[in-house]
């Protein structure tokens, strides 16, 4: 039923931060036309926490390693907030360009198995035999089967 999920991160500067998304963080993409790209994201998560009021949604990126997460992005001159244990995980935000920020932590909660995607005619797809729409966009290298 469900194929996968789409996020959107406004900006006052969209360009400076798709150009971020594509050097900086390396993630793969495509141009749907007229240079406006879509980018893969590894595979995600979605919880549903309390709050008083509905339509508030937030936006995290994983990884292994938040410390050396902050050292590449220092490297590059690129802020991020320090780095606080949240409990669940190890908390910072980085900055985009176009003034806005991510936040980026490393999991320290259990993590369910990612879904396997799905093509619209419900045969499961992997990266290699998908095509991209629009424009050759990013290609990223194809992972090593796990026997």
């Amino acid at each position: 039923m469900i194929i996968g999920a789409h996020s959107i991160i406004y900006s006052k500067a969209p360009q400076a931060d798709r150009v971020f998304l594509q050097d900086v963080l390396e993630l793969p993409s495509v141009d749907v036309g007229d240079g406006w790209l879509i980018f893969g994201l590894p595979p995600a998560e979605v919880a549903v926490h309390p709050a008083e009021e509905n339509d508030v949604h937030e936006l995290y990126l994983m990884c292994d390693d938040v410390e050396a997460f902050v050292e590449a992005m220092s490297q590059r001159t690129i802020r991020c907030s320090p780095v606080q244990n949240q409990g669940w995980g190890l908390l910072t935000h980085v900055m985009l360009p176009g003034g806005g920020k991510i936040g980026v932590y490393q999991p320290r909660h259990a993590r369910p198995k990612p879904m396997k995607a799905r093509g619209a005619k419900g045969k499961a797809t992997t990266r290699a035999s998908k095509k991209t729409a629009g424009g050759a966009g990013r290609k990223s290298k194809p992972k090593k089967r796990r026997s």
